[in-house]
């Protein structure tokens, strides 16, 4: 009987170890794959649909994306992108500090960086609660691997290519086109930093016409955008 269990058990484990092995290749090679090529679709697109909100995405090149948008996303979303490994390290230790005004509370999880955002979406899936936690192990598995083997300009040319910015639209180009009806690469400051600053809930936070947060919000990326634009690691990521 012992014998038996210990046979089924050493056979469990080989199982768990093949199922890993074999996901852990097939991450690899996807990951390696998306370097030169766009995701063919991820999972909130694919919500999207399902939802009713269509979907309305249009991938274009590192090149066809207006500077001021690069500009626009950093100054937003991640000052820090050009110099960290991934991880805002004095973000995420901010945002697990006791919050004095909610005994017992933690601050809002806002720690999470241009490359962080790219993993998730490309790869794993949106929501909050109890999914976000389990989320939260293959997000930082995907994120040092987009790190290691995209790169910086890459992450963020997939991040603005993939980004909801609006019920049923993904990518600048799209948002570009529904908005302002122009290519992401005749985007004005002004209207780039419009359209960053849906991100935060694109399908509330209206673009056009501009809702109370984005009016607000656009003024303040216009202000980062100027802040910033001088540091030459960001410099070349808008070039």
């Amino acid at each position: 009987m012992a014998k038996t269990k210990s046979s089924r058990l050493k056979a469990f484990w080989r199982w768990c170890k093949r199922i890993f092995i074999t996901l852990f290749i097939a991450s690899l090679l996807y990951t390696i794959i998306c370097r030169w090529l766009m995701p063919p679709i991820i999972l909130t697109q694919t919500g999207s649909l399902i939802s009713g909100y269509g979907l309305k995405r249009d991938y274009v090149s590192w090149d066809e994306i207006s500077p001021d948008v690069k500009l626009a996303a950093m100054a937003s979303e991640d000052q820090l992108f050009p110099d960290h490994s991934g991880f805002d390290w004095t973000a995420i230790q901010q945002s697990l500090q006791p919050n004095p005004k909610k005994k017992n509370k933690i601050r809002g999880a806002g720690a999470s960086t241009i490359s962080q955002q790219t993993a998730k979406n490309v790869f794993l899936w949106q929501g909050e609660g109890v999914m976000r936690y389990v989320r939260k192990l293959p997000e930082a598995y995907f994120t040092k691997l987009i790190e290691w083997i995209w790169g910086k300009k890459r992450i963020l040319e997939v991040y603005l290519n993939t980004i909801e910015m609006g019920k049923g639209i993904y990518g600048i180009e799209a948002a570009s086109q529904a908005y302002f009806h122009k290519p992401a690469k005749k985007l004005s400051r002004e209207e780039a930093a419009m359209i960053i600053a849906c991100l935060p809930n694109p399908k509330v936070y209206t673009v056009k016409p501009a809702s109370r947060f984005v009016a607000w919000k656009s003024k303040w990326i216009l202000r980062q955008m100027h802040n910033i634009e001088d540091d030459p690691d960001v410099q070349k990521l808008m070039k």
